[in-house]
């Protein structure tokens, strides 16, 4: 008679092993998703503040030049990647040694890929004359520009300006990082510079601007300007000028290029500017013109002023608060709250050097 009591107990213990068992499997079934499935998942879950952002380091680099990479890496390492972890992309026109790969990846405790940039990005499209173009190299050399006669210079400036953000290895990010071999970082970064970027709406981050040589561009504004002309539909997308920084690249109401441009040996910024189909037809148009071969069009002109015309100037930013060096050229900052992070002397910046540099002119535009 008094087994009836005992009914609740049993059912109440059937349901705990229940749960058990059931969790058990829930538990084996996600021990055996693929990681990528998860991590896929997250990322594209809404943004929390603690989230890691979809973004990386993206380095266009050759294997003899190992010793400017590894210089750079540890310092990039030291200043900020150290704290945040952010994966190392590696692309290269040959196969990456050995050597290569196994010293990059000692350097980080983030993850390192590495990619080769097939014929499509880097050589001559079909429809360049390739016989043209060894003439103009030839003209330009013998005024003595930088890289005048160099081949693999123009490829360089062709990829980074319309094929980079297209290799599958960034399939992924959303927000890249450019590193060159050779280069300082002077100052500590304590924040995450992607998630400033995303909280703040920017879209391209610089910190040197300075001037491009005209010989060089001699048709480029021309044959932008060419484009808004034969395309409206994708210009009405772009903001006016007063919202735009088209007084940066431009000193007399768009009848000339003035030769300003933000330096992308340092650039932090979204890919989807770069994807988004204006610039994908932009860009298309640029290559069919041909300037990259038969001029020297750089792709520090080319994302300048694209970014100058299609953003609205609040979505680009100045980086001050990171020193870098490349080559002759330095920003280092000036504030007095910097000092104490940066190791740089700001009397070398290049900020407001006369002749030079290009910061004044961002200043006046952002007015």
């Amino acid at each position: 008679m008094k087994y009836p009591r005992l009914v609740p107990y049993i059912f109440t213990v059937c349901g705990v092993i229940l749960v058990f068992f059931s969790f058990q499997t829930l538990y084996s079934v996600y021990k055996e998703r693929p990681q990528s499935g998860i991590t896929e998942a997250v990322e594209h879950g809404a943004h929390r503040n603690n989230d890691k952002m979809r973004a990386c380091f993206v380095v266009l680099v050759r294997n003899e030049e190992l010793a400017g990479i590894t210089s750079t890496i540890r310092q990039v390492e030291q200043r900020f990647n150290s704290k945040f972890n952010y994966p190392y992309i590696f692309l290269n026109d040959a196969d990456f040694t050995p050597e290569f790969i196994e010293t990059t990846t000692a350097l980080t405790k983030a993850t390192t890929r590495y990619g080769k940039v097939d014929g499509h990005m880097w050589g001559y499209p079909s429809f360049i004359n390739t016989t043209y173009a060894a003439e103009c190299r030839e003209e330009l050399a013998k005024q003595q520009i930088p890289y005048a006669s160099s081949e693999s210079y123009r490829h360089m400036c062709r990829f980074q300006s319309g094929f980079f953000f297209r290799h599958p290895l960034l399939d992924e990010f959303d927000y890249y990082w450019r590193i060159e071999p050779d280069v300082d970082y002077y100052c500590d970064i304590d924040y995450d510079v992607f998630k400033f970027m995303r909280d703040n709406n920017k879209k391209y981050g610089f910190n040197i601007a300075f001037r491009e040589f005209i010989q060089t561009v001699p048709s480029l504004w021309q044959t932008i300007m060419n484009f808004k002309k034969e395309y409206p539909e994708v210009v009405s997308h772009w903001p006016s000028k007063k919202d735009s920084l088209v007084k940066f690249v431009t000193d007399d109401d768009g009848q000339s290029y003035n030769g300003c441009h933000f330096w992308t040996n340092f650039e932090i910024a979204s890919l989807d500017l770069w994807r988004s189909n204006d610039y994908l037809k932009l860009f298309g148009y640029l290559d069919r013109a041909g300037g990259f071969f038969y001029e020297r069009w750089g792709d520090a002109p080319v994302h300048s002023i694209a970014a100058s015309l299609m953003l609205r100037k609040d979505e680009i930013h100045f980086f001050d608060d990171i020193g870098y060096r490349h080559t002759a050229y330095t920003h280092c900052p000036s504030k007095p709250e910097y000092a104490a992070k940066c190791s740089c002397n700001p009397e070398k910046s290049l900020d407001y050097t006369d002749g030079i540099s290009c910061r004044p002119v961002y200043d006046n535009a952002l007015k």
